[in-house]
């Protein structure tokens, strides 16, 4: 107990050092300050900008998979056979116990022609896509109004619609409730039952990415209707869901192989899992971080690099305090301690200093970009530890130096 004692009356001499000094510790804490925060922003720019990419990749449904028909197959037989490789018996077989890795799958079936879609005097140029009643659950799709397609939809043929915000907007300007209306794709009329949510992709459609179509201007119909309009049983592609993320390779494999097996290497087909873009957006989106964190913590060197300096400064200055307290009792640990605690507050209030300002910068970010730019809370304890680390290793030089005068040696010192 008298030992804890003594260690908290030299962390107070510690606080009392720094408060004699106030200018000195004052430019020390700035730079670890500076470097702190500069390593959060990095980070929290990071973590936010993955957030993003990771919201867009959601509004395709993060398990999903997709099969289809490889028409760049080198095997010129092969790629002149005609057909998608893909059509209605199909399903039957692959609904069975095939594919354990797939929990649910939808096939797409996309008009072959450009029909008219038309309101009166009033034309859309959506996406058209027939599905099943699963392909809302698989794409991630919500309704804004209305309900999905049932199952006697697809069976029946029903002439029933569900539309992008897009669509309603641009046949039916003068309502906010399409639902129950009718309009007309080549002519015949199709009802519709229910409005899909709005979907963000901005992000893709800045780079120019495939996935980055307007995902509101899209109308989805029965399967089975889009068969009839192109007059025969072809399905585009396959959409699935795999029971868990990590299966999503498995998943995708399982169901090309029944197909390749099924057409007995007729056709040759590929995949595609967001499972892999989720593996490469934290590839690169890794190696960003670590070359910003790199570059960030240059400025947290140089504010270590001054604690050191200030820190050796202070030894010279007080060499006579350190013979005297060592002629009334100190020994070299307890030396040691008061100036790597003098190095670790001036860190740790640093550290604390440029997490507040990391915060700021996050939040003045956010509400700049609309990025979610807020560092994490794994974010803000590695800056208190490496504020922490920052001050030991900057202070254990000169607290070392200062712990090996003898007392002789510095009481002699002016």
């Amino acid at each position: 107990m008298n030992s804890l004692h003594i260690y908290i009356e030299l962390l107070g001499e510690a606080f009392l050092a720094l408060r004699d000094n106030r200018l000195r510790s004052l430019l020390s804490v700035v730079g670890i300050a500076i470097g702190i925060a500069a390593v959060m922003t990095v980070s929290a720019v990071s973590s936010g900008g993955k957030a993003f990419v990771i919201k867009e990749l959601e509004t395709f449904g993060l398990r999903s998979v997709w099969v289809f028909r490889d028409y760049a197959d080198k095997d010129p037989n092969r790629r002149v056979r005609q057909g998608s490789g893909l059509v209605e018996q199909d399903l039957a077989i692959l609904s069975g116990e095939c594919c354990p890795a797939v929990h649910r799958f939808s096939p797409v079936s996309l008009v072959e022609n450009d029909p008219i879609i038309q309101w009166g005097n009033r034309y859309s140029n959506a996406e058209i896509k027939g599905v099943n009643a699963s392909y809302l659950a698989i794409n991630n799709d919500r309704l804004k109004l209305g309900r999905g397609f049932r199952q006697e939809d697809i069976y029946s043929r029903r002439p029933v619609v569900l539309v992008g915000e897009t669509v309603s907007k641009d046949l039916f300007p003068q309502t906010g409730n399409p639902l129950g209306r009718h309009f007309r794709i080549a002519g015949r009329k199709y009802r519709v039952i229910g409005v899909l949510q709005y979907k963000s992709r901005d992000l893709l459609a800045s780079i120019g990415s495939e996935g980055g179509e307007d995902a509101n201007n899209r109308i989805l119909l029965p399967y089975t209707l889009v068969q009839q309009i192109n007059g025969n049983q072809e399905i585009s592609y396959l959409q699935a869901e795999a029971v868990s993320l990590n299966q999503a390779e498995r998943a995708a494999a399982q169901l090309k192989q029944v197909l390749e097996r099924r057409y007995r290497g007729a056709y040759q087909y590929t995949q595609v899992t967001l499972a892999s873009y989720l593996k490469t957006v934290d590839r690169i989106l890794g190696g960003i971080t670590a070359m910003g964190v790199v570059a960030a913590s240059t400025s947290l060197l140089v504010g270590g690099i001054g604690v050191a300096g200030i820190m050796s400064t202070a030894v010279v200055e007080r060499i006579r305090e350190i013979g005297v307290r060592m002629a009334i009792g100190a020994n070299r640990r307890h030396i040691l301690f008061q100036f790597l605690a003098e190095a670790v507050l001036i860190s740790v209030i640093g550290g604390i200093a440029g997490l507040f300002v990391g915060l700021l910068l996050g939040g003045l970010l956010d509400l700049v970009t609309g990025f979610p730019l807020i560092p994490t809370p794994s974010g803000i304890l590695t800056g208190l530890t490496v504020s922490v680390l920052v001050g030991l290793a900057s202070g254990y030089y000169p607290a070392r130096r200062a712990a090996a005068f003898l007392p002789v040696e510095a009481l002699r010192r002016e």
